[in-house]
């Protein structure tokens, strides 16, 4: 049987930067809201929850912004982080 050579791959392909790679700790642990701002999950809340308080427990809840300072850490290590397309 013949072997059947195999396209070659386009011209301009080859001379794209090739992609950057987001941090995938990062990527499961932050987000964007339609402003642009970062988001997080509040620290506390992961277990251990009937030794705490209510009052603790709802104060941990929901999310919270990044600062600024921290927010360029961020997307350094996301740079598609709130690109669409």
């Amino acid at each position: 049987m013949r072997r059947v050579p195999r396209a070659r791959r386009r011209q301009e392909a080859d001379e794209e930067m090739p992609k950057m790679k987001s941090h995938k700790g990062a990527q499961k642990r932050f987000g964007v809201t339609g402003g642009g701002k970062i988001i997080r999950v509040k620290a506390w809340r992961g277990h251990h929850l009937e030794i705490k308080s209510s009052r603790r427990t709802r104060r941990y809840a929901g999310k919270a912004i990044v600062d600024p300072t921290n927010a360029e850490q961020v997307k350094r290590m996301l740079p598609y982080l709130g690109k669409k397309g």
